[in-house]
This record gives structure tokens, sequence and C-alpha cells, in this order.
């Protein structure tokens, strides 16, 4: 048995297109026996939204087929915060409320909180990046869902949350504390976790070098780069992630 962790953006589907011979080679793995979870870094959906359309698409999931960075940033607060601590956000509402859900206190004075969750949010503004800079210089600890710089489109790529820690570090001068979502060993336990395998086991499906394939190598799983996303076959030649393996798509996953 073999497990199969699959990105979403960029490896199933691009926007509301389907990769060609996505559903196919799940449904495939899936009959010969695989685990297959889905792990996005993508914090501006919930779970059950991802469910909802890959099921339509073809790809029948349920909410516990799906991990996600909002869930990791919520289940890592979780376990680190102490009674009476307080975190602000920046970020849409799935994140707040898988937030709220998991228990976590939310606060949107800067000088009161001793975390800062800092997320892809569309309406980011110089109010937020203020709110952000004068939390982290009163020495709250920065955490960021996910570092991705761009989201992949059908028709190109829009600044995604990596944009909004490049802000924050340009206004403090230090890198932040820490990011849970891919490349983070805290993302691949998760998902290793969640299908009860080795890591050894298990394959990293993505199309980033810098997350999925990063992620993969640096946690002894098979790293495997699909070319419908970001990242081409000359990025990875020249890149220090090299994958494991290079496909043009998903649909040549049943073939490793």
């Amino acid at each position: 048995m073999r497990g199969f962790i699959f990105d979403l953006d960029g490896t199933v589907y691009l926007g509301d297109r389907l990769i060609e011979g996505a559903a196919e080679a799940i449904r495939t793995l899936r009959a010969r026996g695989d685990k297959v979870v889905f792990l996005s870094n993508k914090p501006i959906a919930t779970r059950q939204s991802y469910a909802e359309k890959l099921t339509k698409m073809g790809i029948p999931t349920t909410v516990n087929d799906v991990l996600n960075s909002s869930l990791i940033t919520a289940r890592y607060l979780q376990r680190v915060m102490q009674p009476g601590e307080r975190v602000l956000v920046i970020g849409e509402q799935p994140i707040r409320d898988e937030l709220a859900a998991h228990g976590i206190v939310m606060s949107d004075d800067p000088h009161d909180v001793q975390y800062v969750v800092l997320s892809w949010d569309r309406q980011f503004s110089y109010g937020m990046l203020n709110a952000l800079y004068q939390a982290a210089v009163r020495g709250a600890k920065v955490i960021a869902s996910n570092p991705d710089r761009t989201c992949p489109l059908e028709d190109g790529q829009i600044p995604d949350t990596g944009a909004f820690i490049g802000a924050l570090e340009g206004a403090t001068g230090r890198p932040i504390d820490l990011v849970v979502g891919k490349p983070s060993p805290i993302a691949a336990e998760a998902a290793v976790r969640h299908l009860g395998l080795d890591y050894a086991s298990c394959y990293m499906v993505g199309d980033r070098l810098e997350t999925d394939i990063k992620m993969g190598n640096d946690t002894g799983m098979n790293s495997v780069l699909v070319l419908t996303g970001i990242s081409t076959r000359e990025m990875a030649e020249r890149s220090e992630y090299r994958p494991r393996y290079i496909l043009n798509s998903i649909k040549e996953i049943v073939n490793i």
C-alpha cells in the first residue's frame, strides 16, 4: 500500500477546470488499494468546499479527505497557545472560522496579542500591514498559513500569502517566525499521519518546487513534480529542490 498526497491548484485542477485524466488517475489509485489525501496551502476556501468541488469534478471526496493550511494552523495554535493568549488574524473568513472551531481566541488589537496568523487576504491594506507590524515589533510570534508567492489560475497567477510575508519582513527587517503549510514538516506530518503510513511509502505530488517538492524531499517522501502548474522542467533542472519524478500531468501518476 502506498499513500499519495495531492496538491490541488495546478495539480488536480486549474481554477474551475479539471486537469485531463485527473479523475481517472485518482480512481485507479483508490481501486488498487492505495490511499489518497488532498493537501492544499490555499486558505481562502473551506475543506468542505474543496470536497464539494472535487466531487462535482468527478472525484468523490469527503471533508476528511482534505487537509489545508487553515486546519494545520488551527491545530498548531491549539497545541502551543496558553490560556488567556490571543491571536491577531490577517486572513479571510474560512481561516477565521477554522480557528474559531478549534477554540482559538482572536483579537483585532495588535497591542494585546501573543500570536499573529498571516494568511491570504484579498482585501489586504496598509492598515492590516501596520497592525501586523505593531504586533510583531511588540513580540507577537508571526505564523504564516503558507508561503506561496502566487496562486495559479487558468489564465495566469495572482498574489498569495507570500506577498504579504514579504511586506512584513520588509518593514521589520527580519523573517517571520514560522510557516505551517507546505513545505513545513508540520504539514508533512499532518498528511502522513492522516494516511497512517511512513514517509517512505508516501508520494508528494504537486506543481511547486519550493513547497511541494521541497517538503517531499526534506521529509523522505517520494517527490513528484507535475508540469501543469507553476514549475517547469527547466526550473526543476536548475533548482536545489530536485524532484524524484517529473510527470507531464497527474494522469501519469499511475505509471510510477
